[in-house]
């Protein structure tokens, strides 16, 4: 009996959902629909243009690869838009969404010509639509490089633009300091305000958001402070991580979000871990973040640095100034964040201007070897790492104890820290960065990973990539257990000082 197009979808859909991030399937695959099946090609309707494209780029080739299985014959599959499924209103999370009346947002009635909104004065009053702290000008989707390490977050944050308070609500972005989750969600911000000037646009980060709780609270003008956070119609709140332990701070922020959420309004969050890994937040809030669209950013790759950082060029109109070979030198050293690469242009640009030369590659070394220096130091091979002998390591010898040797780098390095741990547990450097789980690895892995927050400063990323790959969350994980394992055994805390004062002797 031959399958119809809908059933021919559901089984495929059913390998999809066990194949992918839950997220990732109801964002891009359950809006969709079965249009028709054509011999061995099923066609699929999506919502709109982008959602067909992303889903015929990211996902057609891996739902016909289910085909064999699911279906016992190959088959294709092939998005277009569904013109049908595009009208309905719930649907129509990444297009302008139809002339609507006024609601109580104050969002007014669209103008169907120029796409702006027209509403009252009476109805926004001008101190409602002022935003709480200064937006970024530079902080919009035009200037925002995308990459392999950002792609979802930015199509999330461009969906949360284009129909707010619809499928993405809330927006809820996490991953490291600098690597631009800020800039999206206030790019949403912009986005909303150059369609509609008179959207209400609240942005704070949590430590504000507190502060202006407790001034309220003491000034006993709670019902003011309620009405301006909670008549907004775009919510936008950095650092969430930061409500932790806050108990009251976080029965107000909870009635918060839910008064924008019920009326249909939107809410963008930031933090540097997901929900679920926020220590000391109350379940109810975590659920509820996850209740639209949680989605990270990562530390971009070499391309993509390159490309932000001509970005930053063009934007300061620096492209005569700065050659492509230096560019890529930049981008081949700093590769913390985002942040980092665009303050080395900057210091870049005052070392050439105070010596009065050209840039070049070697002065461009010159202006920014505490940065280049910072790089070697946590091991990412640059030319005068002094990485280049087997293992990583120069030739001098340390003595960890009287039957233990190990070689060492010049200075204090990670590979420096993961050889003297496993020499301490009786392991091996390339047994921390496995992926055994044995506890015999596990312990030490997760005190040379506390040693190089502490003694390096490196970011989640950088300790994770020197551990075999690891993600950040599971470098938070085993940061916070061994800090309770310090605390908590008189003897382990012991064994780690001796540790840590061997390595503070390699300081340089």
């Amino acid at each position: 009996m031959s399958l119809s197009a809908a059933e021919v979808w559901e089984r495929l859909l059913l390998r999809a959902r066990a194949e992918l991030p839950e997220s990732t399937y109801r964002t891009w695959l359950e809006p969709t629909e079965a249009l028709a099946l054509d011999g061995d090609t099923i066609v699929i309707g999506a919502p709109d243009q982008f959602a067909a494209d992303w889903n015929e780029s990211k996902h057609a080739a891996l739902l016909a690869s289910f085909g064999p299985v699911a279906l016992g014959h190959p088959v294709a599959v092939t998005f277009k838009v569904h013109e049908d499924r595009k009208k309905r209103a719930q649907m129509d999370f990444l297009v302008e969404p139809p002339p609507a009346p006024a609601r109580d947002s104050g969002l007014g009635t669209r103008d169907s010509g120029a796409g702006r909104v027209a509403s009252p004065e009476s109805r926004v009053p001008t101190q409602q639509r002022v935003v709480s702290a200064p937006l970024n000008p530079r902080y919009t989707f035009d200037h925002f490089v995308i990459g392999k390490s950002n792609d979802v977050a930015a199509a999330a944050a461009l969906g949360a633009a284009q129909a707010p308070g619809k499928v993405y609500n809330p927006l809820f972005i996490y991953g490291d300091t600098g690597l631009g989750k800020t800039h999206l969600i206030q790019a949403v911000a912009h986005a909303l305000l150059e369609r509609n000037p008179h959207t209400r646009v609240t942005y704070v980060n949590t430590e504000q958001f507190t502060n202006e709780f407790v001034a309220a609270i003491q000034g006993r003008t709670t019902l003011d402070f309620r009405r301006r956070y909670r008549e907004t119609d775009l919510l936008l709140v950095d650092d969430v991580q930061f409500l932790r332990g806050k108990e009251t701070t976080q029965e107000e922020f909870f009635h918060t979000f839910n008064a924008i959420y019920e009326a249909g309004r939107q809410i963008c969050l930031t933090s540097d871990r997901p929900p679920k890994e926020i220590p000391g937040l109350e379940g109810r809030l975590v659920s509820r973040f996850e209740w639209g669209m949680v989605t990270n950013v990562d530390l971009p790759e070499f391309e993509h640095r390159v490309a932000i950082l001509r970005k930053k060029a063009e934007l300061d109109h620096l492209e005569s100034s700065i050659p492509d070979e230096v560019i890529e030198f930049i981008a081949e050293h700093v590769t913390s964040s985002v942040r980092e690469l665009e303050g080395s242009i900057i210091k870049l640009l005052a070392f050439a201007s105070l010596k009065h030369k050209d840039i070049t590659i070697e002065l461009a070394r010159e202006a920014l070897r505490d940065k280049i220096r910072s790089e070697d130091a946590i091991g990412i091979g640059t030319r005068d790492s002094g990485l280049g002998t087997r293992g990583g390591l120069g030739s001098r010898v340390y003595t960890a104890s009287p039957t233990t040797k190990f070689a060492q780098h010049a200075a204090l390095s990670v590979m420096t820290i993961q050889q003297m741990v496993a020499a301490e547990w009786g392991v091996t450097p390339e047994g921390l960065q496995s992926k055994t789980r044995t506890k015999t690895l596990t312990t030490p892995r997760q005190v040379a990973m506390l040693l190089c927050r502490e003694l390096l400063g490196l970011q989640l990323v950088e300790i994770g990539n020197a551990f075999g790959g690891r993600d950040h969350s599971t470098v938070i994980h085993s940061l916070e257990r061994a800090a309770e394992m310090i605390g908590e055994d008189e003897r382990f805390r012991a064994r780690v000082e001796k540790v840590r004062g061997m390595l503070e002797t390699l300081r340089t």
